[in-house]
């Protein structure tokens, strides 16, 4: 109403870091517009950090606070903003704000894997929101289309590169010939990989956003543990040559996907090889792509830088505008809808093909005898090739479509033969167009 002065609403900001920096510099710098499209001001009313005494160029120092509990309860604080990450104290904080009647954005996948059900629950007991767009793929707008504008159809799987770190490493090997370490050491010197990366290398962070991807996509409860995670560093040079070899390209991938007969789905994360014009094959260095597949709207891909402060604080915006226009409205939106309850497959039940490399002993009827074992545990061989002679000659098989828990069986009984030297690498055949198990 024209003359009318509108009542700010106050937002308190968790963590000031890349992330957090980014947000408030965002807030500030595009502070008219924000009003405009929310029907009232937003003004930062806290920052809370670890240490008060850092130099932050562009912060207020009147703003840092490192009493982040008296800050989330605060009554001169409508909306909390936490970009922390990790379980603590991001989850005692952000339950405290929420009983104390402010709405939540967060980007702490780890958190929302871990404990997403407990989030949820005080959301909707304090009657306020909760929301996470950042959580997973950085900028991409990913969940909320998942969660509202594919709400009317039925997800058959979800299929992608989360992770920006393995992406570029995995990029990398293949473009350059780098080697693992190489290509990590790479990643870090360019900031794309932390200086402890186990989190992404080994799949942790992946598997959580898969996580948060499956509860979405299909309206169960999924926590990070039910993810099976394999991580990257195991990929050899060798890994990357056999898949040059077949037309294919290694990517780390997380699926999500509904089983065939409707009552259970999978959720895994693992290096995968795909072929070479599947559009995931062409998502270069840290980018992160998504593909959704639901029965009625077919195949949507979803592309876009995965991670850093501005991308990242560009999502974290989109939900404070909606959170705040909700609040303007007095209305709430979408809270959790898990009235699915699919079970959750053990990665034995899954189906897919494989990529199988063995050391052997060069010498006559050995092709048969790894054959036999295959065919014992009921996984067809699709084709064979052999690299070298004598010491150095090597078996590569691909199989065609097997349970995963046959291929286990097959492994370990080649393992046992006596001209079997090692099994050098298993990795599994991705192809988008291949139906779900």
């Amino acid at each position: 109403m024209i003359g009318v002065e509108l009542k700010p609403l106050r937002v308190a900001v968790l963590g000031c870091g890349n992330v957090g920096s980014q947000v408030v510099r965002l807030l500030q710098e595009q502070r008219d517009d924000m009003a405009a499209r929310v029907g009232t001001p937003l003004e930062v009313a806290g920052i809370a950090v670890r240490r008060a005494g850092r130099d932050r160029p562009g912060i207020d120092p009147a703003l840092l606070t490192t009493d982040a509990m008296s800050l989330v309860t605060s009554d001169d604080v409508d909306i909390v903003v936490e970009v922390v990450g990790g379980l603590e104290p991001a989850r005692p904080l952000l339950l405290a704000a929420m009983k104390a009647g402010k709405s939540v954005i967060t980007a702490n996948k780890a958190l929302l894997a871990e404990d997403g059900a407990t989030l949820h629950g005080a959301a909707t007991e304090y009657g306020v929101d909760l929301y996470y767009e950042a959580s997973v793929a950085g900028a991409i707008p990913l969940l909320r289309p998942l969660r509202e504008s594919l709400a009317g159809d039925r997800v058959r799987r979800v299929l992608g590169i989360v992770n920006g770190t393995t992406n570029y490493i995995l990029d990398r090997m293949d473009s350059s010939g780098a080697g693992f370490s190489e290509a990590l050491e790479e990643a870090q010197t360019l900031g794309y990989a932390e200086a402890d990366p186990t989190a992404d290398i080994e799949g942790f962070d992946a598997a959580a956003k898969a996580a948060i991807l499956a509860g979405i996509a299909f309206h169960t409860r999924v926590g990070a543990a039910e993810v099976h995670r394999e991580g990257i560093v195991d990929v050899s040079a060798a890994d990357i040559a056999s898949a040059q070899a077949m037309g294919c390209v290694v990517k780390m991938l997380a699926i999500c996907q509904l089983g065939e007969d409707g009552t259970g789905i999978g959720v895994r994360v693992h290096p995968a090889m795909i072929p070479r014009d599947h559009p995931l094959a062409g998502v270069r260095e840290a980018y992160n792509a998504v593909f959704v597949e639901a029965e009625s709207a077919g195949r949507l891909m979803f592309y876009g830088a995965g991670a850093g402060g501005a991308p990242t604080a560009s999502a974290v915006l989109g939900d404070l505008v909606a959170v705040a226009r909700n609040r303007v409205n007095g209305g709430s939106g979408p809270g959790e809808s898990v009235y699915s309850g699919l079970r959750v497959h053990p990665m034995g039940d899954t189906v897919t093909r494989y990529h199988v490399a063995l050391d052997v002993a060069d010498r006559p009827g050995v092709l048969a005898r790894v054959a036999e074992v295959f065919a014992s545990n009921e996984v067809s061989i699709k084709n064979v090739r052999q690299e070298g002679h004598g010491d150095d000659a090597q078996l590569v098989i691909v199989t065609h479509r097997a349970r995963d828990a046959a291929l286990a069986a097959t492994v370990e009984a080649l393992r046992g033969l006596d001209s079997v030297r090692a099994v050098a690498s298993v990795m599994r055949v991705e192809a988008e167009a291949e139906p779900a198990h």
